[in-house]
């Protein structure tokens, strides 16, 4: 079960699909998570950017909507995939994209569900996870992540030579997945990804059965008192790496004691600003370690 489910909970009332058409991606919060926790909610201006929505076409030749960001001079930027929550890419991870381009990245959040659907509209998330994530196949979503770097190559300010993923929750677990699947990761932070559950016919592996194709080396980034995501998964995982690829070897997993889930999500509850904090040095350290 997805970490974000069990501490938000069951919401009361039918998941709706709210008319937030005409709104530009990466302004505004899920439904799901409001009200939004403002007193520590981080925002990160644009000033010095080139940043916002742009359009990316896709393998099978859709448009897949996405947030990016990037230093408005220069080129040759490192680049990072930046991975969404379960609630698709809304103000925090646009944010967390200007963060990046700020440290002098080019970063990218693509919208990973939209063949599915609008997650940002959901206020019921057991709904949302059947009716949109639950339904989002990795094969998918491995394929759009390529079109997403190609993208970055095409506007010709990225070095996608210099290719890092991150990701939060859903997309803590994808960044292991796309380490395994993209030859030219040369590094990957998860930040609170699921790593030991049941497979299903659409997402059949999961982190722990990768770890022999691991490309780059990954930090993940966990809280001691996640509830969705046991120490005995964490744990399992560390003896993996142990025995997988070269990679896989130089990764490290990292645990911050009494720490929940989700507690980089400054906008809300489950925010710890100290772990946090930490998180995104230790991060930005290591992609740079590792030639990003």
């Amino acid at each position: 079960m997805d970490g974000d489910r069990l501490i938000y909970g069951a919401e009361n009332g039918l998941s709706r699909r709210a008319a937030l058409g005409g709104v530009a991606l990466g302004t505004t919060f899920a439904l799901a998570v409001q009200p939004v926790q403002a007193q520590t909610m981080i925002v990160t201006p644009s000033d010095g950017l080139t940043a916002g929505a742009v359009k990316v076409k896709t393998k099978d030749g859709k448009d897949m909507d996405a947030y990016r960001a990037m230093p408005a001079s220069g080129q040759g930027f490192g680049t990072i995939l930046v991975v969404q929550e379960i609630f698709g890419v809304h103000a925090h991870i646009a944010d967390m994209c200007r963060r990046f381009a700020k440290a002098g990245y080019y970063a990218i959040a693509p919208e990973l569900y939209f063949r599915q659907g609008d997650a940002k509209t959901y206020t019921d998330i057991p709904k949302l996870i059947a009716e949109i994530v639950s339904k989002v196949p990795d094969d998918q979503v491995m394929g759009d992540l390529d079109s997403a770097v190609a993208f970055a190559k095409s506007e010709g300010k990225a070095d996608t030579a210099k290719l890092g993923i991150t990701g939060f929750c859903w997309g803590g677990r994808i960044v292991w997945m796309y380490d395994a699947h993209n030859p030219a990761v040369k590094a990957g932070v998860a930040w609170y990804g699921p790593l030991v559950r049941p497979g299903t016919e659409l997402q059949p592996k999961n982190p722990v059965d990768l770890v022999k194709d691991l490309h780059g080396p990954v930090l993940g980034l966990y809280g001691g008192a996640d509830t969705g995501i046991s120490q005995e998964s964490v744990d399992k995982m560390k003896a993996a790496l142990k025995t997988g690829s070269a990679a896989a070897q130089k990764s490290q997993i990292d645990v911050y004691p009494d720490t929940p889930h989700a507690f980089n999500a400054d906008y809300r509850p489950s925010y710890r600003k100290e772990a946090a904090e930490d998180g995104w040095k230790k991060a930005l350290a290591w992609f740079k370690a590792n030639g990003v």
